[in-house]
């Protein structure tokens, strides 16, 4: 049979109080009786010390001993007179004393030879009745003096169970008490076990536990347990809804735990898996095996990094690869085909080669037809006029080139830019310094709030562009009296998150907020010729933070101005 909390508890505090209750009467019942022996023996040792007092007065003959004894001795008191050899010189209880065997051994004679005085209760081997024998030495003697262990002295020697009543009675009281106080606990104990056993088809709403701290206990496990099956209801739901968001994604998506066992995946990423492998796989575990994810391989054999991204080319498709490690070791594979975008991009590049290309030309015109001017004999005033303006377009033209070059490196040949670690404030430091005859020109305030020692590991020029161009962009269209503030509002595990904004007038059409990063779009036809600048800066900024492994987004500020978005990895 099944013994219950509740059982064991008394049990165990039963055993515990019987134990300890036997204990302290087996303590008294001990000194109880030591105490009465201990008092017989001090009467046994006045004996003794009386008879010696009778035979240091005299000479005294055996045979008279007796009659010059005190009468204050019992009748029955066995008298014996032991020399320091053991030989017996005198015992009251046998007539033929002399033939009586050696006594050395005796237990009582060798106490009192090693402590001066002993005791002992045995039977006698001379008459064969029990005595309770004491012996003390004096100087080469030894007087023995013994009583009948008889039913008097048994009697004396008996302890009062008054004191064991006592104790039994107490030790009763208290299992009562523990007995009550384990069935009320017991009873919270078993309200507990049954809505742990029945909680998914009882009302666990309805329990009703004591007024106490494991009632209190109780309470808060019911509570606890309703939320939690809120919550489990809640998460699964969601769960089902980012099942159900995966299946229709563009991407294909696949979660594996760790050890490289496939979780979860949508069909997309199936299909895409049969695009890159050589032979066909039903499987999201063949991309362990093909030969085409050897970068991939090499990503999760090393570990370390929570992030791998890489593309990889098949049959004229190209697809996207990020990897995504969690906390628990589990990770997702994401593929993409961006066949279209990789195609847009190369032709976006050579796009821009190919105005660079084509801008050298007129540069080099205009140079020339300045020669041509400088060497003319015009009036100096027209003269100047025009050699400023083509020198002012050639300012211009130059910038441009520059700009083209800087973008067409960035995407092309990314790997050219060496990393260092980079302290923002200094660089803005460097960069208000550097532009402090514009900022006073347009009366503009420029500041931020960072974090103390904020650095990030990219390349220098790159991030120095960044906010150059954003701060250039501010001075020459947001207009006068106004403020730039940069500040960083977030930080994760791997970005630092940027806020750069100023509080002039915005884009008044917020359709032209997504196409601001576009290479020489302009918000108004003919804004350049008004304010300058190559029509790149926009498109730099976004290549940097790109470069950067981080995303750019603008937007008009509700309290008027244009604000930058951006992330940079640290």
């Amino acid at each position: 049979m099944k013994i219950t909390y509740r059982q064991r508890l008394f049990l165990y505090f039963a055993l515990l109080f019987t134990a300890f209750t036997i204990g302290v009467a087996v303590f008294e019942h001990s000194r109880e009786l030591s105490f009465k022996r201990e008092a017989l023996e001090e009467k046994l040792d006045t004996y003794s010390d009386l008879i010696q007092s009778v035979l240091a007065k005299d000479t005294v003959d055996p045979a008279t001993l007796t009659n010059g004894l005190p009468s204050v001795l019992p009748v029955d008191l066995r008298i014996t007179i032991i020399d320091r050899q053991g030989k017996v010189l005198y015992d009251n209880a046998v007539e033929n004393f002399p033939a009586m065997e050696n006594h050395s051994h005796r237990v009582e004679i060798q106490l009192a030879a090693q402590n001066t005085k002993g005791s002992d209760v045995r039977e006698s081997a001379s008459n064969h009745h029990p005595y309770l024998y004491y012996a003390k030495k004096y100087g080469d003697k030894y007087i023995r003096v013994a009583l009948p262990y008889n039913i008097q002295l048994k009697q004396f020697l008996k302890t009062d169970n008054a004191f064991l009543y006592f104790l039994g009675a107490i030790l009763l009281i208290f299992l009562w008490l523990i007995h009550r106080i384990t069935s009320q606990f017991g009873a919270s104990i078993r309200q507990l076990r049954d809505f742990a056993l029945q909680s998914n088809t009882v009302n666990s709403a309805g329990l009703r536990f004591p007024n106490d701290e494991l009632g209190e206990i109780g309470t808060r496990i019911t509570e606890n347990y309703l939320q939690l099956e809120a919550n489990r209801e809640s998460i699964a739901l969601e769960k089902q809804k980012l099942l159900q968001h995966i299946q229709i994604s563009e991407e294909g998506i696949c979660f594996f735990s760790y050890g490289n066992k496939v979780e979860f995946h949508n069909g997309l990423f199936i299909q895409y898996l049969n695009q890159l492998t050589d032979d066909p796989v039903s499987s999201a575990a063949g991309i362990f095996s093909d030969t085409a994810f050897a970068a991939l391989h090499r990503f999760l054999e090393q570990g370390g990094s929570s992030y791998f991204e890489t593309q990889i080319s098949k049959r004229g498709n190209i697809f996207s690869l990020r990897v995504n490690m969690f906390d628990d070791k589990s990770f997702e594979i994401i593929l993409n085909d961006v066949t279209r975008q990789e195609k847009t991009r190369q032709l976006k590049q050579e796009m821009t080669g190919n105005i660079a290309h084509e801008l050298r030309t007129p540069v080099t015109g205009i140079r020339a037809y300045l020669e041509t001017v400088l060497e003319q004999n015009i009036p100096d005033e027209k003269k100047h006029y025009f050699i400023q303006q083509a020198f002012n377009q050639t300012l211009t033209l130059s910038e441009m080139i520059k700009d083209v070059s800087l973008i067409a490196k960035m995407e092309e040949a990314p790997g050219l830019f060496e990393l260092e670690t980079v302290n923002i404030s200094d660089l803005l430091k460097r960069l208000k310094e550097e532009m402090s005859v514009a900022l006073v020109r347009k009366n503009i305030e420029m500041s931020w709030q960072l974090p103390d020692g904020l650095a990030i590991k990219g390349n220098p020029v790159l991030l120095y562009s960044i906010f150059k161009n954003l701060t250039e962009n501010a001075i020459r269209y947001a207009g006068e009296h106004i403020k730039i503030n940069i500040s960083v509002f977030n930080e994760g595990d791997h970005f630092y998150y940027f806020s750069f904004y100023d509080t002039g007038v915005g884009v008044e059409n917020e359709e032209h907020l997504n196409r601001l990063f576009e290479r020489f779009y302009r918000v108004q036809e003919g804004r350049t010729r008004d304010t300058g600048g190559s029509g790149l800066g926009l498109s730099i900024v976004k290549n940097a933070v790109h470069f950067h492994k981080g995303n750019i987004t603008a937007k008009n500020r509700r309290e008027g101005g244009l604000e930058f978005i951006f992330q940079l990895h640290k």
